[in-house]
């Protein structure tokens, strides 16, 4: 799900200072307090994100500039891997998984909510229908719409409206708050949804370097064999020790326990990926293949406008809007309520001329509150309001900075873990080379078995070690995708 608030202008935008007072009077025709309206409280100012300035690019990476405040989808980010089968299970996290369900169940509330709060600009009608019937002597009726001599039949239907003016505009200021409210929760359902994509990214990558290192270890295994047997025969023939028969064999049954518990590992990433998607653990089953050996590297010119469609960025941005909204709500309760009512209806004692001109009533009136004395409530709650718009100016700041941290920290990552997987392919290939020299020196008998396995060890650390930086450069990269709002293109 892609998250389009134009209006919002997340990041790094300064606007012209607005007057904290905005009232408007249309006209003094008939009725003017009904036609006049006065929106009490500030206007909306985009704070400046901190630090103030902006840095005008990252540490870490050339050719970043400052945004312009515009959003930005994030699409299928996670096409870029080139998997099919990474691709099927990202397709069904925004229909199947029951996070992002709760959070889209919670942003139809919110819009609910808006159109509850929009009712209370118009007048509330109702009606009601009354009838009794009394009797002031002995006489009995017989008829429910007739009266005998003693008994009197009313009947009252009457309809009632009342409107309670929006002079201050504390409704006018309810109804954005809400819409503000609605936004904030849309935002946390597009968070939602990039978080369990990034999630699910992250685990099938684990999933895959587990299938990596079952094979890896099977490999070693099938060497270990190879020496084992070797050992075995020189053993038979009485050319090397019972020691060394025992270390092999050893050798084996270690690689053998080290290749069983990835399996457990392997299964723990499908279930997490089986419940991510919506699914019981037990109806998902992933095929083995091999981890990618291509990792996607940003480009020098990422522009950080693209930090501009980070949900998170944006549901702080529209919670200071709400908060800023029920300062105006505060600010409100401070001036006078103003409410008008008109009721009108017909009276009498039978149905069939119940409804003549000469049976009608109708009245108009209006009333008006205000609080003399409340020991400072109202004051109290306008300070409550206003601390609350600062500490969602904080979380907005907060925020925008560690969208920034986290940039940097992936791209230092992606930096480091690229140079360090030149440097571990160097080391497993020197470790091979080591093992294939001492395994000959071992069978011309000249070094030890012990010497052997050594070299062994070595390799299988190299190889290992090899396969967790390729690992982490994947994870990098999908970290980098989610905290940049879905990757690094346009």
């Amino acid at each position: 799900m892609t998250l389009n608030h134009k209006e919002a202008k997340l990041l790094f935008v300064n606007k012209k200072k607005q007057k904290n007072f905005d009232c408007f009077w249309p006209g003094a025709a008939v009725l003017p307090l009904l036609l006049a309206g006065c929106s009490v409280g500030p206007h909306y100012k985009t704070p400046a994100p901190a630090p103030n300035p902006v840095p005008a690019d990252f540490k870490e990476i050339e050719g970043w500039k400052p945004a312009d405040p515009v959003a930005l989808p994030g699409g299928a980010w996670w096409e870029i891997y080139n998997d099919p089968i990474l691709n099927a299970l990202e397709r069904t996290i925004s229909i199947s998984n029951q996070t992002v369900a709760e959070d889209a169940a919670n942003y139809r509330s919110a819009e609910a909510l808006v159109t509850e709060a929009q009712a209370g600009l118009f007048p509330t009608l109702s009606g009601s229908f009354a009838g009794s019937r009394a009797q002031n002597g002995g006489g009995q009726s017989s008829s429910v719409y007739g009266g005998s001599r003693g008994a009197d039949t009313t009947l009252t239907p009457e309809l009632s409206a009342s409107w309670t003016l929006d002079i201050w505009g504390s409704i006018r200021h309810q109804i954005e708050e809400a819409k503000q409210t609605a936004q904030v929760d849309k935002a946390d359902l597009a968070y939602a949804t990039l978080s369990a994509q990034a999630t699910l990214a992250s685990d099938y990558f684990q999933l895959r370097s587990a299938d990596a290192l079952q094979d890896l270890l099977a490999r070693t295994v099938e060497a270990d064999q190879r020496s084992l047997t070797i050992t075995q025969n020189q053993y038979n023939a009485g050319t090397v020790t019972r020691a060394d028969y025992v270390t092999a064999q050893a050798q084996v049954d270690s690689a053998q326990a080290e290749l069983a518990g990835v399996a457990s590992s392997r299964a723990t990433y499908e279930h997490a990926i089986a419940v991510l998607t919506g699914n019981a653990p037990a109806a998902v089953t992933i095929a083995r293949a091999a981890l990618p050996n291509d990792v996607p590297v940003p480009p020098a010119g990422i522009p950080s406008e693209l930090l501009e469609r980070r949900p998170d960025i944006a549901a702080a941005e529209h919670e200071m809007r709400a908060q800023n909204e029920a300062i105006g709500v505060a600010v409100a309760a401070l001036y006078p309520t103003i409410s008008l009512t008109a009721t009108g209806g017909f009276t009498g004692n039978r149905l069939n001329n119940l409804f003549n001109v000469a049976n009608r009533f109708w009245s108009l009136g209006a009333s008006g509150s205000y609080t003399i004395f409340d020991s400072f409530a109202q004051t109290a709650a306008v300070r409550a309001a206003q601390a609350n718009y600062d500490a969602s100016v904080a979380s907005y700041r907060e925020t925008v900075l560690t969208a920034f941290q986290g940039v940097e920290d992936q791209l230092a990552a992606l930096h480091a873990y690229q140079n360090e997987s030149g440097l571990s392919d160097e080391a497993v290939a020197a470790a091979q080379k080591a093992v294939d020299v001492t395994l000959n020196q071992y069978r011309a008998g000249t070094v030890a078995y012990t010497s052997v396995v050594t070299e062994q060890n070595s390799l299988l650390s190299d190889q290992q070690s090899q396969l967790t930086v390729q690992t982490n450069r994947l994870l990098a990269s999908v970290t980098l995708f989610e905290d940049l709002g879905g990757g690094w293109q346009r």
